[in-house]
């Protein structure tokens, strides 16, 4: 297994940044995984993903993979780093997965995870810190996307948060908690 890291924090916090610090320190071969789609439609999404892609070196290749994760990364090769940003996005685009398809996916995901040889660096959002929203869809984007950051988490090494513009390392400030069923 390679090394496996996670970035997380709120919006505009400066993770992706720091992902993309973490995955040129590697000095491996960087693979951005993007897990956006571009929306012509859509200016201002436009003008965030071409802000990524204006920030990142130029050697580095870009792969985008709105859905089939699992397989990407299990296709990874050792003298590589694969920076996936982020998983917010991929569990957006499959919120249409029934309970069942979501857990296999979820399952094969972190199966995958542990098998890797290449590092691997995931940026996620924290999206749990607010309100419950009041609509089903998003308290299941929220609630999917909180198991599986904890779940990715501890096997994580190391998890970093982001906030207010400073990097937190808490797998050396924080305690890791045991997991639960309800993740």
């Amino acid at each position: 297994m390679g090394k496996v890291i996670l970035v997380t924090g709120p919006s505009r916090s400066g993770k992706s940044e720091w992902a993309e610090t973490l995955a040129m320190q590697s000095e491996k071969i960087v693979v951005y995984v993007a897990t956006a789609t571009e929306n012509p439609e859509d200016a201002e999404w436009q003008k965030r993903i071409q802000k990524h892609q204006q920030r990142r070196p130029s050697d580095w290749s870009t792969l985008l993979v709105p859905v089939e994760l699992s397989a990407t990364l299990a296709d990874a090769k050792p003298n590589t780093c694969l920076l996936v940003d982020s998983l917010g996005t991929w569990v957006a685009n499959l919120l249409e997965q029934d309970e069942d398809t979501w857990k296999n996916t979820l399952a094969e995901l972190l199966e995958t995870v542990e098998l890797v040889a290449a590092d691997l660096v995931f940026v996620a959002e924290e999206t749990g810190w607010g309100v419950i929203p009041a609509y089903p869809l998003g308290r299941q984007f929220r609630d999917r996307l909180g198991s599986l950051i904890r779940q990715l988490g501890a096997i994580c090494e190391p998890v970093y948060l982001v906030t207010g513009g400073h990097v937190l390392n808490l797998s050396v400030l924080g305690t890791p908690l045991q997991q639960s069923a309800e993740c």
